[in-house]
Order: structure tokens, then C-alpha cells, then sequence
């Protein structure tokens, strides 16, 4: 019997036919951009995330461009960012003319630690290097520490951007991920928690001149036809995703509430490994919808290859982090000491999670996983 990691097929037989009509009715129209669709797919997401302006755009790393871009910091200035995070994350530091400086995360928590942002800032104030930026990443879906990120920028008048495209529809203390920041950016990647059938993302924030800005920005630029008063990009989502999004995005909270089952029940079974296998606590006030089912395992390469063996799919994110990996190795400055962070690259595995997993299979991969330790592999 084989486990897929993902297997959006499942998915699509529950509601495909519904996703074929509304794709139909965008071709039959013949409006493929910048239509009703994507409209109304702001609104609803805005409400849902509890924001007033919602941008869609073609990806969640573009959303994190456009906001970087949109916020027009000073050149060169220092930007904060987690090294355990996916390439993106920095990624658009770069691109927007920013300096990335990587923090560690937490000792037993996959996001930013505020101690090792405590001693960036103050070894970039120290050195002459001017910080701007903070970006939040909620990584597997988990929040970060919002009121203490939140106070931490505004002591030291930072933007604080959140990097949700892990964590569509998570929260803390009672308030959505994606709400905090000046703005934040959403992935809708299909291994997301909301997905479309390719690139697509958003941005959301309570700033209404930022929003105007990236609306402009995401169109080249353009604030009048042909006429462009800033660099822009290509960055619109199309109207077959946005349609594609209002159709899934009804079927979202059930598919939710079959992820936290999965959860709860890998969580149940997997717990009596302790201390071969760990997995991540919640922070207190926090309620993470989880895109991914992470846990950190002792000989993660050996048990990853055993379980390929036994016909299970697994991940790695993220190997070798960033501060590590040479496309980086250029743009930073100096760097800080990040042990919490190369020790989670040796250790997380990321087990198959999707809502249509069925309780038969998540049994089968724990009882595989108990068998690798039981044989002192």
C-alpha cells in the first residue's frame, strides 16, 4: 500500500464538478482578468481574515515583493527574516534592493525567537546598519509570538510584515494570521491549506494607501492607462484561480476541521515515541491550522529512507537553511550564531497531511514509524 503526501485527486473528486462549472462560466465570458470573480474573492477573504483591503495576486511570493516594494523602505537597510523558512521569504528581500539578516527561531518552536531578533537589532544598530523591517513567518501553519514581534517593532518603529503563506486561516488570540502586520502575504500554492490550480496569493492589510499601491504596483506600475508612475511587475491573479479559490474556499472550514482530526490523531499515536519523536506544542493563545504535519524525529534521514521503502511519502523543509545556502552568502552582512536552527534542518520531517487522509493510513504510517525505532534502526 502506498501513501501519497498529497493527493489533491481526493479533493477534486468531492467538489471537481462544482470547480469544472466555474471555470467554464470564466471561459464562457471571456474575461480572464481583473474580473467578478477576483472581486469577490477579495471580499471574501478580507471579511474572512478581518482586514479591510484584500489584493489578489499570481503568487504568495509576489505578495511578499509587492509589500516590501509597496512600503518603499530605505535602500540597503537591514530586514529581519528567519532562516528556517522557505527560500521566498528572503528571496524578495533581495529583490526589493534590502538587506536579509537571519535570526534564529526557538529552541523547541519553528518560528522567529524575539531573543535572537533582540540581539540583531542591536548588533546592526552597533555596526552602523539601519533595520526596517521585521517579516513573520508562521511556519507549518504555527504562529509566531504576535504581541511580542508586535511590540518589539513599534519600540523600535519597524514595519512588521507577516509571512502567512503556511498558515491561511490560523490564529492568535482569537484574531486571524495575516491580520497583525502592516500587511501580510498568502500563498495558494495546492499543497496550501487553500489552493488553487497553480500560482496564485494574496495580500491583505488594514492600510488603504498601501493597498492602492500594490494594486498599482501589481499592474506594472500603471495608475492611469499607459501611463506608469512606478516599476512594476506582472503580478495579477487570473480569473480561472480566483474562481477556482470562491469554490474551494466553501468546502475550506470542513476541510479544516478534517486536518485538526488528522493532527489529533498523529499527535495521539506518535506522543508514546517521545523522545525519538517530538512534536511541536502550540504557544499559549495561539490555534494553528497546520498546512503541514511536522515532526522532529531522531535519525530523520534513516527513518525518511525506511519509510520511503515501505511505500510512504514524506519532506524535508527545510534542510539546509538559508543563512547556509550560497545564493545568500553575498547579501549578508555578518552572521549570527543560528544552533536552533541548523539543529531543526537535522531533524523535522514532514509526514503525508491532507483532509482526505484516511484514519487507516495515518495508523499505518505510525505503526511503521514505532516499527523503525523497535528494530533500532
Amino acid at each position: 500500500m502506498k501513501i501519497p503526501f498529497i493527493d489533491l485527486k481526493r479533493a477534486y473528486a468531492r467538489y471537481g464538478h462544482e470547480i469544472e462549472d466555474a471555470v467554464l462560466k470564466v471561459l464562457r465570458s471571456c474575461r480572464y482578468l481583473n474580473g467578478l470573480q477576483t472581486t469577490e474573492l477579495e471580499k471574501e477573504l478580507a471579511n474572512y481574515i478581518g482586514v479591510k483591503y484584500a489584493v489578489a495576486v499570481s503568487s504568495g511570493t509576489e505578495a511578499l515583493y509587492l509589500i516590501l516594494k509597496a512600503l518603499d523602505l530605505p535602500q540597503n537597510s537591514i530586514v529581519f527574516v528567519p532562516s528556517f523558512t522557505f527560500v521566498a521569504t528572503a528571496e524578495v528581500v533581495v529583490r526589493s534592493g534590502l538587506i536579509p539578516f537571519f535570526v534564529d527561531v526557538e529552541k523547541d518552536y519553528p518560528n522567529i525567537s524575539i531573543d535572537s531578533l533582540k540581539e540583531a537589532y542591536d548588533l546592526c544598530v552597533k555596526r552602523g546598519y539601519r533595520p526596517s523591517c521585521v517579516i513573520a513567518v508562521s511556519l507549518y501553519g504555527y504562529p509566531p509570538r504576535m504581541s511580542e514581534l508586535l511590540q518589539f517593532c513599534q519600540e523600535r518603529n519597524l514595519f512588521l510584515v507577516e509571512d502567512a503563506c503556511q498558515a491561511f486561516g490560523s490564529e492568535f488570540k482569537n484574531k486571524k494570521i495575516g491580520s497583525f502586520g502592516i500587511a501580510s502575504g498568502v500563498s495558494f500554492y495546492p499543497t496550501k491549506n487553500l489552493s488553487a490550480a497553480g500560482d496564485a496569493g494574496m495580500v491583505f492589510t488594514n492600510d488603504e494607501n498601501l493597498a492602492f499601491k500594490i494594486r498599482v504596483l501589481k499592474e506594472h506600475g500603471q495608475t492611469k492607462p499607459y501611463f506608469y508612475e512606478y516599476h512594476g511587475i506582472n503580478g495579477r491573479m487570473d480569473e480561472v484561480q480566483a474562481a477556482i479559490l470562491r469554490v474551494k474556499f466553501k468546502f475550506f472550514q470542513e476541510e479544516l476541521g478534517l486536518r485538526e482530526k488528522i493532527a489529533t490523531l498523529y499527535k495521539e499515536k506518535l506522543s508514546q515515541l517521545y523522545p525519538l519523536v517530538k512534536i511541536f506544542k502550540e504557544i499559549p493563545d495561539s490555534k494553528p491550522t497546520l498546512s503541514l504535519f511536522t515532526i522532529r524525529a531522531e535519525k530523520r534521514d534513516q527513518l525518511q529512507k525506511y519509510l520511503e521503502n515501505q511505500g510512504i511519502a514524506t519532506n524535508v523543509y527545510y534542510r539546509i537553511p538559508l543563512h547556509l545556502q550560497p545564493s545568500f552568502r553575498d547579501d549578508q552582512p555578518f552572521v549570527l550564531s543560528l544552533p536552533h536552527t541548523e539543529r531543526l534542518s537535522q531533524e523535522v520531517l514532514s509526514l503525508p497531511f491532507f483532509p482526505y487522509l484516511t484514519t487507516e493510513e495515518v495508523a499505518i504510517i505510525c505503526d511503521k514509524i514505532e516499527k523503525f525505532y523497535n528494530l533500532g534502526s
